[in-house]
């Protein structure tokens, strides 16, 4: 019999997250990403387009998910088949390398894309079914925890994928590293997806009638989110919390341009980000029951860490702004999600989801933005300020959440 907070879904909830971190983080678009897409291209524009790809790709399926979504009693048989094409997608990428590689860098770079893309792309759906099972499966105080210790078991994952990946850079030449990289990681990543599939899910049986009409549907959802200003105020905020995305993308471009950047010592700015993850989540975000408080304080870390860059000058600069960033992604990530949970109504809930995630979404993009600057200016210190001034106008938004209650 089916019961909220149960400890074995706990377990397997933490499993996924520890299994995927230990894949992707090899693709983290603050480290490798960029410096992978550097190796068969020049452009700044394409690892800005790159480093979108990565999680882009889910904005404009959402919608159209959650027009499903909201009328299925169980969503697990879905995301069955959404991790499925999340496998062969990211496999594909390191097919791809291996056997293209250098001898022609642009077919290569498009497979990468084409991979990244269908990754994200599927994920559109999966985050949609992924918070109606959070939502189903605990209570708001056991969700934090959950979530937080999921955050933590990715984290620790993390460090292992950035001591695998130190090592497998330093050992292997590009690009059959990146090739070695990503094949490995597919099979931990089905490890994960496996575990998952196996949770015990109860039948939902608050859930909407499913409009005759995708066109219906975007126009009701267009009605809730024009009467719910909130729900307006909360998307703008998140919106803006991706603005870190306009430059996180190219500091590891800045510090290799500053200094000898070595495999172990990428593989360090991996393992740094996550235990700042670690110390976030342990130490900081599971104490906080406050998720528009989480989510200021998570604005104010974002912005401390551009600050140091923008006087950063050697390793140790930069492993503080690697720390940093891993706890202010740790508390957007648990704040974006759990706040949307907070409030929509139950029957509502994959529409809400949508709603946000697709609207403040289009930050994923900023890294174009990025690379088009970096282009026709050249200044790493302009996208730093820049970055800067949107997350100081997010914090003063997330600041304002309490009230619209």
């Amino acid at each position: 019999m089916f019961r909220v907070d149960d400890p074995k879904n706990n377990y397997k909830n933490v499993v996924h997250a520890f299994f995927l971190a230990l894949a992707i983080t090899i693709a983290e678009p603050s480290t490798i990403l960029p410096l992978m897409v550097h190796h068969f291209s020049d452009s700044m524009i394409i690892v800005g387009i790159f480093a979108s790809l990565l999680r882009g790709g889910a904005i404009m399926i959402q919608l159209y998910a959650a027009f499903h979504a909201q009328a299925y009693k169980r969503v697990l048989p879905y995301l069955g088949k959404v991790f499925f094409f999340r496998f062969i997608s990211w496999l594909s990428i390191g097919v791809s390398i291996y056997f293209i590689g250098d001898s022609n860098k642009s077919l290569t770079l498009f497979f990468i894309g084409l991979g990244l893309f269908f990754f994200s792309f599927t994920a559109g759906f999966g985050a949609i079914y992924f918070k109606e099972l959070q939502a189903k499966l605990f209570s708001k105080k056991y969700r934090g925890k959950t979530m937080a210790n999921r955050q933590v078991a990715g984290s620790i994952a993390s460090i292992i994928s950035g001591g695998v990946a130190g090592y497998v850079l330093n050992h292997y030449e590009a690009p059959l590293n990146y090739a070695y990289l990503f094949m490995v990681s597919s099979a931990f990543m089905v490890i994960g997806f496996a575990t998952f599939v196996t949770i015990e899910e109860p039948e939902k049986e608050n859930i909407s009638t499913k409009e005759k009409h995708f066109k219906i549907f975007i126009k009701n959802a267009m009605m809730l989110l024009k009467e719910d200003k909130r729900l307006q105020q909360q998307i703008i905020a998140i919106f803006l919390s991706f603005s870190y995305f306009l430059s996180m993308p190219f500091v590891i471009l800045n510090a290799h341009s500053a200094f000898t950047l070595t495999g172990w010592m990428l593989g360090g700015f991996i393992t740094v980000q996550m235990l700042g993850s670690i110390i976030g989540s342990t130490f900081l975000w599971r104490k906080i029951e406050s998720y528009e408080k989480m989510l200021s304080l998570s604005f104010l870390l974002m912005i401390s860490a551009f600050m140091i860059a923008l006087f950063a000058n050697n390793v140790y600069a930069y492993a503080m702004i690697f720390l940093l960033f891993g706890v202010a992604l740790d508390g957007f990530n648990i704040s974006g999600m759990n706040l949307v949970i907070e409030i929509a109504p139950e029957d509502k809930r994959p529409v809400y989801t949508a709603l946000q995630t697709n609207i403040s979404s289009l930050g994923l993009f900023f890294p174009v933005l990025g690379g088009i600057i970096l282009k026709f200016v050249g200044s790493y210190t302009v996208i730093y300020f820049l970055s800067i001034v949107l997350l100081a106008l997010g914090f003063y938004i997330s600041r304002q959440l309490k009230e619209i209650k």
